[in-house]
């Protein structure tokens, strides 16, 4: 029985293989990298030594296998991951800008992903769960909301708690209702993962300070900002304080958030203390960072231990 039971969507992308590389011009593309930012956590939370599931949807094809296949080498529950024949998994193109920034293409609306339902959110799969995590990414498509409710009542139901990272895409927070929508979860969830950039997004004028303090005033129990290459915060009931990033030789940031997130959640569930947690998620994030493609850079447990024994 999986104790983090993770809602959302399964694609790969296609990586561009030069800095500079645009997508108005041909170019070199590499892939496919299994990829979504549920199914990086899902895999990071499995090699954390957590029972972790994915419901999700995937193309009846190998772009879907390729995910489903790394999910199970790390250990991740997939059986509530239907195959849908006759659509594709979902795919996202990303080039790198020369100033360190990234543009995306994602081919998701039409996608196997979006035809993920609330009939999909079985029972079943939260049996033990203790900790249900969502996120902002996964309101791609209108269906989606209704999914991300049933899940929500089912953990409650289970007794579980939410963890939500609002991971905000501005193209997504246009679309009717999922402004309200991600309030909504950010109001409900007990264990918050955001970035000083979804803060930003959803708090302007305020600083990730204030924001996480108005943040604590409503259900979460907690707060874990993620700062990318300045380390993170942790803000809970009794107290905040920073944890300082590890020094590393940045090769792709993509998925790091993600994978810091499935560290800290598990580490929680490990019984760690919170600032123990907390380093160990900066550890993995900076491990993510030092390698090319979206879960190339999850780790095991003794990685973040020859981490921990480097310093930062």
């Amino acid at each position: 029985m999986a104790q983090i039971v993770v809602v959302g969507e399964i694609l790969v992308e296609m990586m561009a293989t030069a800095t500079g590389q645009g997508f108005r011009a041909p170019g070199l593309f590499a892939g496919p990298y299994p990829s979504g930012a549920p199914a990086i956590f899902a895999d990071q939370a499995a090699r954390m030594g957590v029972p972790t599931a994915l419901i999700a949807c995937a193309g009846d094809d190998d772009f879907g296998r390729c995910v489903i296949g790394r999910l199970q080498e790390n250990g991740a529950e997939t059986g509530h991951i239907r195959l849908v024949p006759d659509v594709a998994t979902g795919v996202a193109f990303v080039c790198y800008r020369n100033d360190g920034g990234r543009d995306f293409i994602f081919h998701m609306g039409n996608s196997a992903a979006g035809r993920l339902t609330p009939e999909d959110i079985a029972p079943a799969a939260f049996a033990g769960c203790r900790v249900l995590h969502i996120m902002g990414s996964s309101l791609f498509a209108p269906e989606m909301a209704d999914v991300m409710r049933r899940a929500v009542a089912l953990a409650d139901a289970a007794g579980a708690l939410v963890s939500f990272d609002p991971n905000v895409r501005p193209e997504l927070l246009r679309r009717p209702g999922n402004a309200g929508l991600i309030a909504d979860l950010m109001a409900r969830a007990d264990i918050l993962l955001p970035s000083e950039a979804d803060l930003a997004f959803l708090y302007p004028g305020l600083t990730p300070e204030d924001a996480t303090t108005l943040l604590l005033q409503g259900r979460a129990g907690c707060v874990f900002l993620k700062r990318g290459a300045a380390g993170s915060r942790y803000a809970g009931r009794s107290g905040a304080f920073d944890i300082p990033p590890f020094a590393v030789d940045e090769v792709d940031p993509t998925g790091a958030g993600d994978c810091a997130g499935a560290t800290f959640v598990a580490g929680l569930l490990h019984g760690l203390p919170p600032r123990e947690a907390a380093l160990r998620a900066n550890a993995a994030g900076a491990l993510a960072v030092t390698k090319r493609g979206p879960m190339e850079g999850n780790s095991t447990p003794a990685e973040l231990e020859a981490m921990l024994v480097r310093g930062h």
